[in-house]
Formats: structure tokens, sequence, C-alpha cells
């Protein structure tokens, strides 16, 4: 411990140890969903907190389901995948806070959900107190994330903002009644997640069937685990993600076939084949007929 002199007398410098230290923020926003806003997804490598002040969302984290409540609020960890909704039924109000923290004591937060009581309700209304006070808006534009200073911005608001929020942090980590995340499961918030993704991916495959994705260009365009993708496409679709992509280049070559505009080269090539020969075993492992025969079979039927 370090040691200072004054006055002939020698003093201890007593070091503040700090559990929780937030060093930048990322995201601040309040946003007052409509009962059919949707939140597609995403994840990032920061911390994210959501909190219903009004309502009910439903949250995906990871491959989990949750309805939540007034006054619930839900940790992300970093590198989590997580979509929100409001239920369809009621309008819904939310704070949703980004931040980076390093202290290991964050792991306490990792799958967890509270239900919120009086004072650390109180310190989140100053964290959007000070947040506001702090920087400019839109605080309710859910693609816009840029913190923009106030010039009039009161003497010490973000410091105040910082406070609060490592206050609430403390006093959530200190509980012993931390909300049971069973008791927030959804099933239902669970599929529609689920279907939510299959229904962004093959739009996605579709928007590129010209291209040559990969899994992994396809799984970080949605933001999830190429192995989260895999099974539940698999299990909602019946069939593997690329396997599907490439009957979608299949689908699409059929109907240059029979438009007759362009030769089988040419389709190869516009729909990003290495090669022709390529391209002609990919056909025929999905219809069962080469190009050619598929050409043959369909002047045949315009013939009869």
């Amino acid at each position: 411990m370090e040691m200072v002199k004054h006055d002939e007398k020698w003093f201890h410098k007593r070091p503040l140890s700090l559990v929780y230290d937030i060093k930048h923020l990322i995201s601040l926003h309040y946003f007052e969903f409509a009962k059919d806003f949707i939140f597609d997804g995403e994840k990032h490598d920061f911390w994210e907190l959501l909190y219903v002040d009004k309502g009910e969302v439903e949250v995906m984290a990871n491959t989990s389901g949750y309805k939540l409540k007034q006054g619930d609020m839900i940790f992300h960890k970093p590198n989590e995948f997580h979509s929100v909704w409001a239920n369809r039924k009621i309008a819904s109000n939310v704070i949703v806070i980004s931040f980076t923290c390093y202290s290991v004591e964050m792991s306490r937060f990792e799958n967890k959900i509270f239900f919120l009581e009086d004072y650390e309700r109180n310190l989140m209304a100053n964290c959007v107190k000070y947040g506001r006070a702090a920087y400019l808006p839109p605080y309710d534009d859910p693609g816009k994330h840029d913190l923009v200073l106030r010039d009039d911005a009161p003497f010490g608001s973000e410091q105040m903002l910082k406070t609060h929020l490592e206050l609430m942090l403390i006093s959530l980590a200190t509980r012993r009644n931390e909300l049971s995340q069973v008791n927030r499961l959804s099933s239902t918030a669970k599929e529609r997640s689920e279907d939510e993704i299959v229904r962004r991916t093959i739009k996605y495959m579709q928007d590129h069937v010209y291209a040559n994705l990969t899994l992994d260009e396809i799984s970080s365009h949605l933001n999830i685990s190429q192995t989260h993708l895999v099974t539940l496409f698999k299990e909602k679709v019946g069939m593997s993600v690329i396997r599907y992509y490439k009957t979608l280049k299949i689908e699409q070559a059929k109907m240059m076939i029979r438009e007759q505009t362009l030769n089988f080269t040419e389709i190869s090539d516009l729909l990003s084949y290495s090669s022709i020969h390529t391209f002609s075993r990919h056909f025929k492992s999905v219809i069962d007929m080469t190009p050619s025969e598929y050409a043959k079979s369909v002047q045949a039927r315009l013939q009869t």
C-alpha cells in the first residue's frame, strides 16, 4: 500500500476497489413500441440490458425465448444473439442500454432476469433522465446508436448516468432474490423467434441467389452461430441451409432454361458456379435430370 508523508506524519493511501467500472456507453434508448413491433435481432461484443417500463415484450436470448412483464430486466452478455418483439396485444415501453464493462463480476448477470424493486426502478429512471440531459435525441430509433453530447449538457451529467448505472448493477448483484428464468420462459416466444430466423435466412438466400454464399456468410449476416442455424433450419425446413440454397439456384436455372434466352454456360456463370460441370452436377442432384434433359423435357411439353 502506498504511503504519503505530511507534517512529519505518514499516511496510508488506500486504493478504492471498483467492482463495476463502466468504461463506455454504447447506446441509450427509450422505446415506445407499437403492439406489433419486431426487432429482428443482433449480437455484439458488449453488454446490453433491456428493462420493461410498461407493458409486455417477448425476448429471444440465444436459443431461449422469454416473456417479460412490466418491471422485468434481462441482461444480454457479449456475443449473445438477442431479439425482441411486442406481444401483438399490449403496447410497451422499453429502456435499452448497452455498455462496456470488463469486470469479472459481470458474470453475475449472465443468463439472468430480474424484477426491479423501487430503488432500482428509480436508478433506471435517473439513467434515462441524465442520459436525455447529456445527449441529443433521438432516443427511440433502433437503427441509430450514436450518442452526441449536447452543447448545453449539465455539469457532471455523464458521470451521474455512469454512477446510477453502476449503483443499479451493485444492487442487483447483491440480491438474493433474482427472478428465475423458468418463470419467464415462453415456448411461444421461442417458436416465434425461430420462425423469424428461418424466414430471414430464406429471404437472404433468395436475395443473393446469383451469389455464391457460404454458411459462414449467411450465419454472420443473421448474427447467429452456424451450429444454431444449421440445427434450427434442418428442424424447421427439413433440409440443410446449403441444400436449400442450392435448390433456390436450380429453381432459378430452371426458369432461365424455360425462357430459352441464355445457354447453359451463361446460366452457370450468372449463378456463380465455378464451372459448367459443377452446375450440371448440382442440377442433376436436385431434380434428377441434367440441364440438357430438362430442356428437352420442356420442349417436349411445349410440343404436345
